[in-house]
C-alpha cells in the first residue's frame, strides 16, 4: 500500500493519511484496520539536515522521533523505542530491495515542528539522522504495530534552515514531479500497482 501525506502532497496512486504524527497514526491505523497490506511505502516531501541537496531522491526504512529540545539537553523521553528501523522482511519483493545491501539505513527524523536552525540540523546529520518528514516516524511505528514491513521515498525540497519554508515552496512543484517521475521507473507497475 502506497501513502503519502495529503494536502498539496497527493498521488493518483498514493492513500493520503493526514499531517503531522497524530492524523498520520490515527488515519493510517484505521486503513491498515480496514484494508491490511502486505508492506507500507510512505511517499513524500523531506527537509535535509545538510547530507542531500534539494530535489534529491532518498529512500529510508528508518525513522526517528527526536526534538531539538532533547539535542539542546532541555527535555528527556520516557519512550524506550524514538528509533524505529523496518522489518529485514523488506525484500525483493517489495520497492525497497536495494536497502538489503545497505549497512545503515538513512534515518528520517518526525516532529510536527520544522528546524529552521541549520546549526541544529548538522547535529541531527552527525547522529546520522539525514532527513526532516512530519509523518515518516508514526507510519514506522504503526507498521511496526502490525508487524507489516514499511519504508518511504523521500524528495528533498529544501535544508532544514531559516529559509526552509520559503525553499520549500519554491521547489514543491519540482521537486512532485521528481518523486512521481522516480517513483514510475522504480515501479513500472505503478498505474495498476494495488496502492
Amino acid at each position: 500500500m502506497i501513502l503519502c501525506a495529503g494536502n498539496n502532497e497527493t498521488f493518483p496512486f498514493a492513500h493520503p493519511i493526514g499531517v503531522g504524527l497524530c492524523e498520520s497514526a490515527v488515519n493510517l491505523t484505521r486503513l491498515v484496520l480496514m484494508q491490511p497490506p502486505e508492506f507500507l511505502l510512505f511517499i513524500g516531501s523531506a527537509g535535509s539536515y545538510g547530507a542531500f541537496e534539494p530535489l534529491d531522491i532518498v529512500e529510508s526504512k528508518a525513522a526517528s522521533q527526536i526534538e531539538l529540545s532533547f539535542l539542546m539537553k532541555k527535555s528527556y523521553t520516557p519512550l524506550s523505542e524514538n528509533v524505529i528501523v523496518s522489518d529485514e522482511r523488506v525484500s525483493r519483493e517489495t520497492p525497497l530491495s536495494r536497502f538489503a545491501n545497505r549497512e545503515r539505513p538513512i534515518i528520517v527524523n518526525s516532529s510536527n515542528y520544522i528546524t529552521t536552525d541549520f546549526e541544529w540540523a548538522k547535529r541531527f546529520n552527525r547522529l546520522g539522522i539525514g532527513l526532516e518528514n512530519m509523518e515518516f516516524y508514526a507510519v514506522m511505528q504503526v507498521a511496526k504495530s502490525f508487524s507489516i514491513p514499511c519504508g518511504g521515498i523521500f524528495v528533498v525540497t529544501n535544508y532544514c534552515n531559516e529559509r526552509a519554508h520559503d525553499d520549500f515552496v519554491a521547489h514543491h512543484g519540482e521537486a512532485m514531479k521528481r518523486l512521481q517521475s522516480y517513483l514510475k521507473k522504480r515501479m513500472p507497475n505503478l498505474e495498476t500497482f494495488d496502492s
